[in-house]
């Protein structure tokens, strides 16, 4: 509660622009300490993000699927796990068996919820869900006009030299990569 008794939170809203991936709210706030002001906001739909397990996750270094795709944003190529936007109403796991399957052609026996993290809460509330794929089959990807995808498996080990000496730049790749190293793998 505030000092005046009130709890923190929205007050109003306005939509100031309405987008394909993304809306932009401006919303009057009170802040915990109860004063009032006003925050852009980034409204998404959330997303789910999957790290492809190639074989069996209990060896030395297990391989996964990375994919070193275009981005306008980050001014060309990164690599990164397969991911993409829920579509409205699509349960999380949906989401991720859609992207594994667009983005690397492959279809997983299991899938396995791992974690979820908001990306950027300073000014969005976009979660990504994150997933582990084991025991994975082999198919043919199907990309949208604009991915421009190349998979690439990878050791575990490789992986987390890239994030060290700043190749894998994608914040949800590395955390994701990071997360599995130190939680998921050997347990």
């Amino acid at each position: 509660m505030t000092p005046e008794g009130e709890a923190p939170g929205k007050i109003g809203s306005r939509r100031e622009y309405t987008g394909r991936v993304i809306n932009l709210d401006l919303d009057r706030v009170r802040f915990p300490n109860g004063t009032v002001g006003e925050l852009e906001i980034i409204r998404h739909s959330g997303a789910s993000a999957v790290i492809p397990f190639l074989g069996d996750t209990a060896g030395d270094d297990p391989i996964i699927l990375l994919i070193r795709q275009y981005r306008y944003a980050a001014d060309g190529f990164i690599y990164e796990i397969p991911a993409g936007r829920l579509e409205p109403g699509e349960p999380p796991a949906e989401c991720a068996k859609r992207e594994l399957r667009e983005e690397t052609g492959c279809t997983a026996a299991k899938l396995e919820h791992l974690y979820t993290m908001y990306t950027t809460p300073g000014f969005t509330d976009e979660k990504i869900h994150l997933f582990a794929a084991t025991g994975l089959v082999r198919g043919e990807s199907h990309l949208e006009a604009d991915e421009f995808v190349e998979v690439v498996p990878m050791a575990i080990s490789a992986a987390l030299r890239m994030i060290k000496d700043g190749t894998i730049t994608d914040a949800k790749t590395a955390l994701s990569i990071l997360y599995v190293a130190g939680f998921y793998l050997g347990r």
